[in-house]
């Protein structure tokens, strides 16, 4: 029963020491990959978090995990979120299947139902971001629009302009 409370003090030492050292490297990787990775988050970077804070923890409490065998297990994970990144930039496909499309919910004041469904987002949902947004009613708002990270965005009617910053959102018309 000992052994649930104190395993020894090598065994904490060990997870001071290679926690530390774990924690510096991390660190390292993440600023050698560029502010990309710690980026506002779409579903492929949380998973990407996940992934690396789960190796972090795997590494600091697992004596059958050497640190280098951590240390290269984090670079993998960043390595191969920087090339599917680099590569979403550059391939639309690529961007397509890691982050998505953006979501019309509203649009000229009126709910888009299939929209709302298809995401699971609710009506209220969409008031309470119109309202965040500064605006007493859903007449106001030109669009709104889901995000690729889960956010929603309000677009204020305006008279001038074209809304071009509703190009390449699905369902915008």
């Amino acid at each position: 029963m000992d052994i649930v409370f104190y395993n020894g003090w090598e065994s904490l030492l060990r997870t001071l020491i290679v926690g530390v050292l774990a924690y510096g490297v991390l660190v390292a990787f993440l600023r050698i990959s560029g502010n990309r990775t710690l980026s506002k988050m779409n579903a492929f970077d949380l998973i990407v978090t996940v992934a690396l804070g789960s190796t972090l923890a795997t590494v600091l409490l697992s004596k059958d995990v050497a640190l280098t065998e951590g240390a290269l297990a984090l670079a993998l994970l960043i390595s191969l979120q920087f090339v599917i990144t680099w590569l979403s930039v550059r391939v639309s496909w690529v961007k397509r299947l890691v982050t998505g499309e953006p979501l019309m919910l509203l649009y000229q004041g009126e709910f888009l139902t299939s929209s709302l469904r298809q995401a699971r987002v609710t009506k209220d949902e969409v008031r309470s971001a119109v309202r965040s947004s500064g605006l007493a009613s859903l007449e106001a708002a030109q669009a709104v629009v889901l995000e690729t990270d889960g956010s929603l965005s309000v677009v204020k009617r305006e008279d001038e302009g074209t809304g071009s910053s509703l190009n390449g959102v699905r369902g915008s018309r």
